[in-house]
């Protein structure tokens, strides 16, 4: 994930110019950076640790993971019990992704992926979301004014090419008509509630399974810890 997030920041050239990094909060990359970067600090000392027997780095690796796990369960009970207040928030940070859509090439790329590859939505809570936007919004002087971008498009099977005008005018009103049939008209907020109702079971498996892989990775490590200490305390004697 590191190197991920590395290698998007070189092909914006970012390093380069620091300056584009206008908002921290709408950088996919910088996500990648951030959790790359903490998942390599931690397993390096707690492999390290292991490897070496040096308590020192399984105790940082204990007490890094011990609360990190403690954080991520009391985010899930406050996601559980504020759910409008997450759902709100949610919501606010896709707007403000719909409003820079082409401010960032990885945030544009993540907003098409999931309008058009995931939940096949188009906007917030409907496609008319997308008027926030300076350059679909009705009064701009742009040939895509009063449009929709071409990840709102339902795919056409007879198309062999791929039609990236597909959604120009279709917030006018002439589409009344066919724009069910043209562009995705539901909201990426009810379509992503539908989808993690639906697939409750498989998000539930792999968040235990992570959780057990957190817990077992602390026992093991506070285990190797104690043998490391007992048999020092052997050759003391």
């Amino acid at each position: 994930m590191l190197a991920i997030g590395l290698w998007a920041w070189s092909e914006k050239d970012t390093f380069q110019n620091m300056s584009k990094l206008t908002n921290i909060t709408l950088d996919p990359a910088l996500l990648f950076i951030v959790v790359g970067m903490s998942m390599f600090i931690l397993s390096f000392f707690g492999c390290v640790g292991a490897l070496r027997e040096n308590t020192c780095l399984l105790l940082f690796f204990l007490v890094s993971l011990g609360p990190l796990f403690i954080l991520e369960i009391l985010l899930v009970i406050l996601g559980v019990v504020y759910r409008d207040w997450v759902r709100d928030s949610v919501q606010s940070q896709v707007k403000n992704m719909i409003v820079n859509y082409r401010d960032d090439l990885d945030l544009k790329n993540l907003v098409d992926w999931v309008q058009q590859e995931w939940l096949n939505c188009c906007g917030v809570d409907d496609y008319k979301d997308w008027e926030s936007n300076i350059y679909f919004n009705c009064s701009s002087p742009g040939v895509e004014a009063c449009g929709v971008p071409f990840s709102c498009c339902k795919p056409d099977n007879n198309q062999e090419l791929i039609n990236r005008h597909c959604g120009f005018g279709m917030m006018k009103t002439e589409h009344d008509f066919d724009r069910g049939t043209r562009i995705y008209t539901s909201g990426c907020i009810p379509k992503g509630e539908e989808w993690l109702e639906s697939n409750i079971a498989p998000v539930a498996g792999v968040a235990v399974g992570l959780g057990t892989l957190q817990i077992l990775g602390i026992c093991f490590a506070q285990s190797l810890r104690a043998e490391i200490h007992a048999q020092r305390a052997k050759w003391t004697l």
